[in-house]
This record gives C-alpha cells, sequence and structure tokens, in this order.
C-alpha cells in the first residue's frame, strides 16, 4: 500500500504517537493490593502506612497488606481482609499488619499481624481455613499459631 505524499507526515506522527503511549503505559505501575476495608470505626482510629503517612480511618477505606491500625481510648475499628476475615479492634489497641497475601483462584496465601498492645478480636477468613499454618499472630511475649476460627489475644504493655 503506497500512502499519498500528503498523508506521510499524519502516519508518522499516529505512529510516534501510538509508540509514546506504549511506553508510558509500560512505565506504569499497578498500586499494590489492599489487603481488605475498614468496616467501622467508633471514636478516634488512625492507619499508619508504609511511607509514615498517618490519615484517619473511615468506613469503606482500604487497608494495605502493611499498615498500622490505631484505635483511642474508648475507640474500636472492625476490618475485613479479601479472604473474609474479621478483625475487631478494642480500645487503646495498636495493630501491625506485617503481611497478607490471598490469591482467591487457589484460596492460598498467609497473614501475619503483630498486637503490641490492646485486645484483638479474630474471625479467620478462607486462609484460616485452608491453610491455618499461614495466620500468625505476634504478641511482645508469644507468637500465636492459629487453630481455631473465632479467638480473641489481650496485650498489654510492656514496663
Amino acid at each position: 500500500m503506497r500512502l499519498r505524499p500528503w498523508t506521510r507526515p499524519y502516519a508518522l506522527l499516529l505512529a510516534a504517537a501510538i509508540a509514546s503511549s506504549a511506553t508510558a503505559a509500560a512505565q506504569t505501575t499497578l498500586p499494590p493490593e489492599h489487603a481488605g476495608f475498614v468496616k467501622s470505626v467508633r471514636g478516634d482510629v488512625q492507619l499508619l502506612n508504609v511511607t509514615g503517612v498517618m490519615r484517619t480511618a473511615h468506613a469503606g477505606d482500604e487497608v494495605a497488606p502493611i499498615e498500622r491500625i490505631v484505635t483511642g481510648a474508648d475507640s474500636a475499628a472492625s476490618l475485613v481482609l479479601r479472604d473474609g476475615t474479621v478483625l475487631v479492634l478494642g480500645p487503646s489497641s495498636r495493630l501491625d499488619m506485617k503481611e497478607f497475601s490471598f490469591d482467591p483462584t487457589a484460596q492460598d496465601g498467609g497473614l501475619l499481624v503483630s498486637l503490641l498492645r490492646g485486645s484483638l478480636r479474630m474471625i479467620s477468613g478462607l486462609i484460616g481455613k485452608a491453610h491455618p499454618d499461614a495466620v500468625r499472630i505476634e504478641t511482645q511475649t508469644a507468637t500465636i499459631g492459629i487453630r481455631g476460627t473465632d479467638f480473641i489475644v489481650q496485650a498489654d504493655p510492656q514496663p
């Protein structure tokens, strides 16, 4: 196929635009997949991300696979993770989500959280039911392997 002389500049311009958009698309990185979302908040609840930015938590906010959740006095929060795990934090609690991964197709993944202080109620989701060894809760004095589906952990601050 032969191009007419007056169409050549337009064809070159179109080819350059397509190449430029393909390069930009290749350089765009996808945001990390979220671990879950905040289901409910009562009182003062803060989320601290991996870059050190703290924000006030609201129902519907996404929670990253690595994030700190802090509740104030007379405050509480509940989170639902992508595998269906429910985490409920009581007043004056601090929980570090250290690791979360979940493949819904294989129903495989892992969960590691660290309860630094306060209380945590956890209802296991698909990871805990299918692969209980892949779910761990750390406190300042112990690491807990999960075998049940609904439990409460209390962590008092160390002196």
